[in-house]
């Protein structure tokens, strides 16, 4: 189930990344497009439950269990691999889909289409530097794990 569960959380972050592109052309140009914003915001909200089950009971890097093996979040903090997978990777994706939600409520509530943009903008920039890239050392993972 596991397995399953994070080639689900993989397989969305590319809708999400989509998305953000979709909705951030669309808002530039000056199209509100709430659908395409409810989209985005679900995705990510369904990544972000996804995450946190992972984030929490993984196998390989959940907090729980480095915790059983570091004893410690100290210990965790001075080791980079789980530092990443326990607080950095969770605090990026948590405030890129906190961002992604206020811009949706923004242009839910008629704010300048600009605007949102910029919202949409700043959380495709966070999540872009928070994912785990095959090409990053130590936390990488393939493009698509498992296909």
């Amino acid at each position: 189930m596991a397995t399953g569960l994070l080639h689900l959380h993989n397989a969305l972050r590319w809708v999400i990344l989509l998305l953000l592109l979709v909705n951030i052309i669309r808002l530039l140009i000056g199209q509100k497009g709430l659908l395409w914003s409810k989209l985005l915001l679900i995705s990510s909200h369904i990544t972000l439950l996804l995450g946190l089950y992972q984030w929490y009971f993984s196998e390989k890097v959940g907090v729980k269990l480095f915790m059983e093996t570091m004893g410690s979040f100290g210990n965790i903090m001075k080791d980079s691999f789980a530092r990443y997978w326990a607080i950095e990777h969770l605090t990026g994706m948590l405030a890129a889909i906190i961002i992604i939600t206020v811009g949706h409520v923004s242009l839910k509530k008629g704010a300048n289409t600009k605007r949102v943009a910029g919202f949409y903008i700043t959380a495709l920039i966070l999540i872009l530097i928070m994912i785990p890239w095959p090409f990053r050392e130590m936390v990488g993972r393939p493009w698509f794990p498992g296909m």
